[in-house]
Protein backbone atom coordinates (compact mmCIF):
# COMPACT_ATOMS: atom_id res chain seq x y z
CA UNK A 1 0.00 0.00 0.00
CA UNK A 2 2.83 2.40 0.83
CA UNK A 3 4.51 1.63 -2.49
CA UNK A 4 1.26 2.34 -4.35
CA UNK A 5 0.90 5.67 -2.54
CA UNK A 6 4.43 6.69 -3.51
CA UNK A 7 3.77 5.75 -7.12
CA UNK A 8 0.65 7.89 -7.13
CA UNK A 9 2.62 10.82 -5.77
CA UNK A 10 5.18 10.39 -8.53
CA UNK A 11 2.36 10.32 -11.07
CA UNK A 12 0.88 13.46 -9.55
CA UNK A 13 4.16 15.31 -9.82
CA UNK A 14 4.64 14.02 -13.35
CA UNK A 15 1.21 15.23 -14.54
CA UNK A 16 1.47 18.59 -12.74
CA UNK A 17 4.92 19.16 -14.21
CA UNK A 18 3.69 18.25 -17.70
CA UNK A 19 0.58 20.41 -17.34
CA UNK A 20 2.27 23.57 -16.05
CA UNK A 21 5.37 23.13 -18.22
CA UNK A 22 3.32 22.77 -21.41
CA UNK A 23 1.07 25.67 -20.36
CA UNK A 24 3.95 28.08 -19.71
CA UNK A 25 5.88 27.03 -22.81
CA UNK A 26 2.85 27.33 -25.13
CA UNK A 27 1.75 30.60 -23.55
CA UNK A 28 5.23 32.09 -24.07
CA UNK A 29 5.23 31.12 -27.74
CA UNK A 30 1.78 32.62 -28.34
CA UNK A 31 2.68 35.86 -26.53
CA UNK A 32 5.81 36.25 -28.64
CA UNK A 33 3.81 35.65 -31.83
CA UNK A 34 1.16 38.20 -30.80
CA UNK A 35 3.81 40.79 -29.94
CA UNK A 36 5.42 40.33 -33.36
CA UNK A 37 2.09 40.84 -35.16
CA UNK A 38 1.15 43.71 -32.86
CA UNK A 39 4.51 45.42 -33.41
CA UNK A 40 4.18 45.13 -37.20
CA UNK A 41 0.67 46.60 -37.01
CA UNK A 42 1.56 49.54 -34.75
CA UNK A 43 5.06 50.26 -36.06
CA UNK A 44 3.85 53.24 -38.08
CA UNK A 45 2.18 54.69 -34.97
CA UNK A 46 5.36 54.26 -32.94
CA UNK A 47 7.52 55.90 -35.61
CA UNK A 48 4.95 58.60 -36.33
CA UNK A 49 5.02 59.69 -32.68
CA UNK A 50 8.85 59.61 -32.55
CA UNK A 51 8.90 56.99 -29.80
CA UNK A 52 12.13 55.18 -29.03
CA UNK A 53 12.41 51.50 -28.05
CA UNK A 54 12.46 52.20 -24.31
CA UNK A 55 9.29 54.30 -24.51
CA UNK A 56 7.50 51.61 -26.51
CA UNK A 57 8.45 48.98 -23.94
CA UNK A 58 7.66 51.00 -20.79
CA UNK A 59 4.65 52.96 -22.06
CA UNK A 60 2.94 50.20 -24.04
CA UNK A 61 4.26 46.65 -23.78
CA UNK A 62 4.63 46.84 -20.00
CA UNK A 63 0.84 47.09 -19.94
CA UNK A 64 -0.12 45.07 -23.01
CA UNK A 65 1.86 41.88 -22.27
CA UNK A 66 -0.08 41.15 -19.01
CA UNK A 67 -3.28 41.85 -20.97
CA UNK A 68 -2.29 39.34 -23.68
CA UNK A 69 -1.35 36.72 -21.08
CA UNK A 70 -4.71 37.09 -19.36
CA UNK A 71 -6.61 37.02 -22.65
CA UNK A 72 -4.79 33.91 -23.92
CA UNK A 73 -4.79 31.99 -20.64
CA UNK A 74 -8.08 30.05 -21.17
CA UNK A 75 -7.12 29.19 -24.75
CA UNK A 76 -3.60 28.04 -23.87
CA UNK A 77 -4.80 26.20 -20.77
CA UNK A 78 -7.16 24.13 -22.90
CA UNK A 79 -4.63 23.43 -25.65
CA UNK A 80 -1.94 22.47 -23.13
CA UNK A 81 -4.17 19.95 -21.35
CA UNK A 82 -5.30 18.35 -24.59
CA UNK A 83 -1.80 18.25 -26.08
CA UNK A 84 0.05 16.50 -23.29
CA UNK A 85 -2.89 14.29 -22.24
CA UNK A 86 -3.43 13.09 -25.82
CA UNK A 87 0.29 12.45 -26.05
CA UNK A 88 0.15 10.38 -22.84
CA UNK A 89 -2.79 8.41 -24.25
CA UNK A 90 -1.01 7.90 -27.58
CA UNK A 91 2.06 6.56 -25.76
CA UNK A 92 -0.19 4.22 -23.71
CA UNK A 93 0.67 5.90 -20.40
CA UNK A 94 -2.91 6.38 -19.20
CA UNK A 95 -4.10 2.77 -19.60
CA UNK A 96 -1.55 1.35 -17.07
CA UNK A 97 -2.49 4.08 -14.58
CA UNK A 98 -6.21 3.24 -14.73
CA UNK A 99 -5.52 -0.50 -14.92
CA UNK A 100 -3.41 -0.26 -11.76
CA UNK A 101 -6.47 0.54 -9.67
CA UNK A 102 -6.49 4.32 -9.95
CA UNK A 103 -10.00 5.65 -10.50
CA UNK A 104 -10.57 8.24 -13.19
CA UNK A 105 -11.62 10.77 -10.52
CA UNK A 106 -8.31 10.17 -8.71
CA UNK A 107 -6.53 10.53 -12.05
CA UNK A 108 -8.10 14.00 -12.36
CA UNK A 109 -6.63 15.17 -9.05
CA UNK A 110 -3.25 16.47 -10.33
CA UNK A 111 -5.06 18.15 -13.22
CA UNK A 112 -7.26 20.10 -10.86
CA UNK A 113 -4.32 20.96 -8.62
CA UNK A 114 -2.67 22.50 -11.68
CA UNK A 115 -5.94 24.18 -12.67
CA UNK A 116 -6.18 25.66 -9.17
CA UNK A 117 -2.68 27.14 -9.55
CA UNK A 118 -3.67 28.73 -12.87
CA UNK A 119 -7.00 29.87 -11.39
CA UNK A 120 -5.22 31.54 -8.46
CA UNK A 121 -2.72 33.26 -10.76
CA UNK A 122 -5.50 34.56 -13.03
CA UNK A 123 -7.60 35.75 -10.10
CA UNK A 124 -4.66 37.58 -8.51
CA UNK A 125 -3.83 39.10 -11.88
CA UNK A 126 -7.43 40.27 -12.43
CA UNK A 127 -7.67 41.86 -9.00
CA UNK A 128 -4.24 43.29 -8.33
CA UNK A 129 -2.20 43.55 -11.55
CA UNK A 130 -4.38 44.10 -14.62
CA UNK A 131 -6.17 47.26 -13.39
CA UNK A 132 -2.78 49.01 -13.23
CA UNK A 133 -1.18 47.50 -16.33
CA UNK A 134 -4.38 48.16 -18.30
CA UNK A 135 -4.08 51.81 -17.33
CA UNK A 136 -0.60 51.90 -18.89
CA UNK A 137 -1.79 50.17 -22.07
CA UNK A 138 -5.02 52.12 -22.47
CA UNK A 139 -3.45 55.52 -21.77
CA UNK A 140 -0.88 54.83 -24.47
CA UNK A 141 -3.52 53.69 -26.96
CA UNK A 142 -5.78 56.67 -26.24
CA UNK A 143 -2.93 59.19 -26.57
CA UNK A 144 -1.01 57.70 -29.51
CA UNK A 145 -2.92 54.97 -31.33
CA UNK A 146 -6.46 56.40 -31.09
CA UNK A 147 -5.45 60.05 -31.12
CA UNK A 148 -7.70 60.73 -34.12
CA UNK A 149 -10.72 59.04 -32.53
CA UNK A 150 -13.42 61.21 -30.91
CA UNK A 151 -12.26 62.32 -27.47
CA UNK A 152 -15.03 64.78 -26.62
CA UNK A 153 -18.20 63.57 -24.93
CA UNK A 154 -21.22 65.75 -25.63
CA UNK A 155 -24.50 66.42 -23.86
CA UNK A 156 -23.72 65.02 -20.42
CA UNK A 157 -26.51 64.88 -17.84
CA UNK A 158 -25.86 63.41 -14.42
CA UNK A 159 -27.39 63.18 -10.98
CA UNK A 160 -24.67 63.67 -8.35
CA UNK A 161 -26.85 62.99 -5.31
CA UNK A 162 -30.50 63.14 -4.27
CA UNK A 163 -30.53 66.93 -4.56
CA UNK A 164 -27.94 67.89 -7.17
CA UNK A 165 -28.07 67.62 -10.96
CA UNK A 166 -25.43 68.74 -13.47
CA UNK A 167 -25.16 69.03 -17.23
CA UNK A 168 -22.16 69.72 -19.47
CA UNK A 169 -22.43 70.63 -23.13
CA UNK A 170 -19.12 68.98 -24.04
CA UNK A 171 -16.15 67.56 -22.16
CA UNK A 172 -12.63 67.20 -23.61
CA UNK A 173 -11.00 64.03 -22.24
CA UNK A 174 -7.50 65.20 -23.10
CA UNK A 175 -7.54 68.60 -21.44
CA UNK A 176 -10.19 67.69 -18.81
CA UNK A 177 -12.07 70.88 -19.66
CA UNK A 178 -15.83 71.13 -20.18
CA UNK A 179 -18.09 73.82 -21.60
CA UNK A 180 -21.64 75.02 -20.92
CA UNK A 181 -21.72 73.77 -17.34
CA UNK A 182 -24.97 73.81 -15.37
CA UNK A 183 -25.63 72.79 -11.78
CA UNK A 184 -29.03 72.74 -10.10
CA UNK A 185 -29.51 72.05 -6.41
CA UNK A 186 -32.99 71.18 -5.11
CA UNK A 187 -34.63 70.87 -1.73
CA UNK A 188 -37.54 68.62 -2.45
CA UNK A 189 -39.27 70.09 -5.49
CA UNK A 190 -37.86 73.58 -4.93
CA UNK A 191 -34.69 74.78 -6.63
CA UNK A 192 -32.39 76.41 -4.09
CA UNK A 193 -29.31 77.14 -6.21
CA UNK A 194 -28.35 77.25 -9.86
CA UNK A 195 -24.81 77.67 -11.18
CA UNK A 196 -24.10 78.44 -14.82
CA UNK A 197 -20.53 78.58 -16.16
CA UNK A 198 -19.01 78.80 -19.60
CA UNK A 199 -16.03 76.63 -18.61
CA UNK A 200 -15.36 73.95 -16.00
CA UNK A 201 -11.84 72.51 -15.65
CA UNK A 202 -10.31 69.77 -13.50
CA UNK A 203 -7.43 70.86 -11.25
CA UNK A 204 -5.31 67.71 -10.89
CA UNK A 205 -3.20 69.28 -8.12
CA UNK A 206 -6.04 70.35 -5.82
CA UNK A 207 -8.25 67.46 -6.99
CA UNK A 208 -11.15 69.86 -7.46
CA UNK A 209 -13.01 71.69 -10.21
CA UNK A 210 -12.62 75.31 -11.31
CA UNK A 211 -15.39 77.23 -13.04
CA UNK A 212 -14.96 80.49 -14.92
CA UNK A 213 -17.34 83.03 -16.47
CA UNK A 214 -19.91 81.84 -13.99
CA UNK A 215 -23.15 83.04 -12.44
CA UNK A 216 -24.49 81.72 -9.15
CA UNK A 217 -28.21 82.13 -8.48
CA UNK A 218 -29.30 81.50 -4.88
CA UNK A 219 -33.02 81.11 -4.23
CA UNK A 220 -34.61 81.43 -0.78
CA UNK A 221 -38.36 81.50 -1.20
CA UNK A 222 -39.17 84.78 -2.95
CA UNK A 223 -35.67 86.13 -2.43
CA UNK A 224 -33.03 85.64 -5.08
CA UNK A 225 -29.40 86.72 -5.13
CA UNK A 226 -26.95 86.65 -8.02
CA UNK A 227 -23.18 86.36 -7.92
CA UNK A 228 -21.31 86.91 -11.16
CA UNK A 229 -17.69 85.81 -11.48
CA UNK A 230 -16.80 87.34 -14.82
CA UNK A 231 -13.26 86.31 -15.71
CA UNK A 232 -12.55 85.08 -12.17
CA UNK A 233 -12.16 81.39 -11.44
CA UNK A 234 -13.95 79.67 -8.59
CA UNK A 235 -12.91 76.43 -6.89
CA UNK A 236 -15.83 74.05 -6.69
CA UNK A 237 -15.90 70.74 -4.86
CA UNK A 238 -18.18 68.28 -6.66
CA UNK A 239 -18.56 64.53 -6.28
CA UNK A 240 -17.36 63.73 -9.80
CA UNK A 241 -14.11 63.11 -11.65
CA UNK A 242 -12.99 63.41 -15.29
CA UNK A 243 -13.34 59.64 -15.75
CA UNK A 244 -17.08 60.06 -15.21
CA UNK A 245 -17.24 61.77 -18.60
CA UNK A 246 -14.80 59.60 -20.51
CA UNK A 247 -15.42 59.14 -24.23
CA UNK A 248 -13.18 56.06 -24.24
CA UNK A 249 -14.72 52.60 -23.90
CA UNK A 250 -11.80 51.12 -21.95
CA UNK A 251 -11.97 53.33 -18.87
CA UNK A 252 -13.53 50.65 -16.61
CA UNK A 253 -10.61 48.27 -17.20
CA UNK A 254 -8.31 50.82 -15.59
CA UNK A 255 -10.16 51.00 -12.28
CA UNK A 256 -8.90 49.31 -9.16
CA UNK A 257 -11.37 47.13 -7.28
CA UNK A 258 -12.01 49.90 -4.75
CA UNK A 259 -12.61 52.45 -7.51
CA UNK A 260 -14.93 50.03 -9.29
CA UNK A 261 -16.99 49.40 -6.14
CA UNK A 262 -17.26 53.14 -5.45
CA UNK A 263 -18.26 53.76 -9.05
CA UNK A 264 -21.04 51.16 -8.77
CA UNK A 265 -22.35 52.79 -5.58
CA UNK A 266 -22.43 56.20 -7.25
CA UNK A 267 -24.04 54.81 -10.38
CA UNK A 268 -26.93 53.53 -8.25
CA UNK A 269 -27.67 57.20 -7.54
CA UNK A 270 -26.71 58.75 -10.85
CA UNK A 271 -28.33 56.30 -13.25
CA UNK A 272 -26.18 57.41 -16.17
CA UNK A 273 -26.63 54.11 -18.06
CA UNK A 274 -23.28 52.43 -17.42
CA UNK A 275 -24.30 50.04 -14.64
CA UNK A 276 -24.18 46.97 -16.92
CA UNK A 277 -20.62 47.85 -17.99
CA UNK A 278 -19.51 48.27 -14.39
CA UNK A 279 -21.12 45.07 -13.10
CA UNK A 280 -19.84 43.03 -16.04
CA UNK A 281 -16.28 44.22 -15.35
CA UNK A 282 -16.62 43.43 -11.64
CA UNK A 283 -18.08 39.93 -12.13
CA UNK A 284 -15.59 39.15 -14.90
CA UNK A 285 -12.63 39.74 -12.60
CA UNK A 286 -13.85 37.21 -10.06
CA UNK A 287 -15.62 34.57 -12.17
CA UNK A 288 -13.77 34.22 -15.47
CA UNK A 289 -10.75 32.49 -13.85
CA UNK A 290 -13.12 29.58 -13.13
CA UNK A 291 -12.65 28.65 -16.77
CA UNK A 292 -9.39 26.95 -15.72
CA UNK A 293 -11.37 24.15 -14.02
CA UNK A 294 -14.02 23.82 -16.73
CA UNK A 295 -11.60 23.73 -19.66
CA UNK A 296 -9.31 21.32 -17.81
CA UNK A 297 -12.22 18.94 -17.27
CA UNK A 298 -13.18 19.07 -20.96
CA UNK A 299 -9.57 18.71 -22.07
CA UNK A 300 -8.92 15.57 -20.01
CA UNK A 301 -12.24 13.95 -20.92
CA UNK A 302 -11.69 14.71 -24.60
CA UNK A 303 -8.09 13.55 -24.96
CA UNK A 304 -7.60 10.71 -22.47
CA UNK A 305 -8.74 8.06 -24.94
CA UNK A 306 -6.21 6.72 -27.45
CA UNK A 307 -7.35 7.36 -31.02
CA UNK A 308 -5.94 6.68 -34.45
CA UNK A 309 -3.91 9.52 -35.89
CA UNK A 310 -2.20 10.43 -32.61
CA UNK A 311 -2.74 13.84 -31.02
CA UNK A 312 -3.93 15.57 -34.20
CA UNK A 313 -7.67 14.95 -33.83
CA UNK A 314 -7.94 15.84 -30.09
CA UNK A 315 -5.74 18.90 -30.60
CA UNK A 316 -7.88 20.08 -33.53
CA UNK A 317 -11.06 19.64 -31.49
CA UNK A 318 -9.44 21.46 -28.58
CA UNK A 319 -8.48 24.45 -30.71
CA UNK A 320 -12.02 24.59 -32.14
CA UNK A 321 -13.63 24.44 -28.68
CA UNK A 322 -11.24 26.98 -27.19
CA UNK A 323 -12.07 29.49 -29.93
CA UNK A 324 -15.76 28.68 -29.43
CA UNK A 325 -15.31 29.55 -25.75
CA UNK A 326 -13.75 32.92 -26.63
CA UNK A 327 -16.52 33.68 -29.16
CA UNK A 328 -19.22 32.74 -26.63
CA UNK A 329 -17.55 35.05 -24.12
CA UNK A 330 -17.70 37.96 -26.57
CA UNK A 331 -21.33 37.28 -27.49
CA UNK A 332 -22.30 37.10 -23.81
CA UNK A 333 -20.56 40.43 -23.17
CA UNK A 334 -22.30 42.06 -26.15
CA UNK A 335 -25.75 40.84 -25.11
CA UNK A 336 -25.10 41.98 -21.54
CA UNK A 337 -24.09 45.52 -22.53
CA UNK A 338 -26.51 45.94 -25.43
CA UNK A 339 -29.16 43.24 -25.13
CA UNK A 340 -30.31 43.48 -21.53
CA UNK A 341 -28.96 40.15 -20.21
CA UNK A 342 -28.01 40.48 -16.51
CA UNK A 343 -24.21 40.92 -16.26
CA UNK A 344 -23.81 38.09 -13.74
CA UNK A 345 -25.60 35.65 -16.05
CA UNK A 346 -23.59 36.90 -19.05
CA UNK A 347 -20.30 36.22 -17.26
CA UNK A 348 -21.45 32.75 -16.17
CA UNK A 349 -22.98 31.60 -19.49
CA UNK A 350 -19.69 30.33 -21.05
CA UNK A 351 -18.65 28.60 -17.82
CA UNK A 352 -22.05 26.95 -17.36
CA UNK A 353 -22.33 25.85 -21.00
CA UNK A 354 -18.84 24.38 -21.16
CA UNK A 355 -19.21 22.95 -17.65
CA UNK A 356 -22.23 20.92 -18.78
CA UNK A 357 -20.31 19.87 -21.89
CA UNK A 358 -17.42 18.75 -19.68
CA UNK A 359 -19.69 16.60 -17.50
CA UNK A 360 -21.16 14.94 -20.61
CA UNK A 361 -17.69 14.20 -21.99
CA UNK A 362 -16.57 12.96 -18.57
CA UNK A 363 -19.25 10.27 -18.56
CA UNK A 364 -17.93 9.02 -21.91
CA UNK A 365 -14.27 9.16 -20.92
CA UNK A 366 -12.38 5.86 -20.45
CA UNK A 367 -12.64 4.51 -16.92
Amino acid sequence: MQLGTNRLKIIDRYIIGKYLGTFIYTLSIFVVIIIIFDLSEKLDDFLGNNLNLWQVITLYYAGSIPFYINMLSPLINFIAVIFFTAKMADQTEIVPILSGGVSFNRFLKPYFISAFIIFSANLASNLFILPYTNKIKNNFENNYIKKNDPFIKNQIHMKLDDHTYISIGGFDNRTNIGSQFRLEHFNGDEMRQKIVADVIAWDSVKRSWKISNYTVRNIDGLKETFVTGGDKKKDTILDMKPDDFSAYDNVFENMSNTELRDKIKKENIRGSGIMSDLLFEQYKRYLQPLSAFVLTLIGVALSSRKVRGGVGLPLGMGIFLSFAYIVLNQFAKMFSLKGGIPPLLAVLIPTIFFGVLGLILLRKAPK
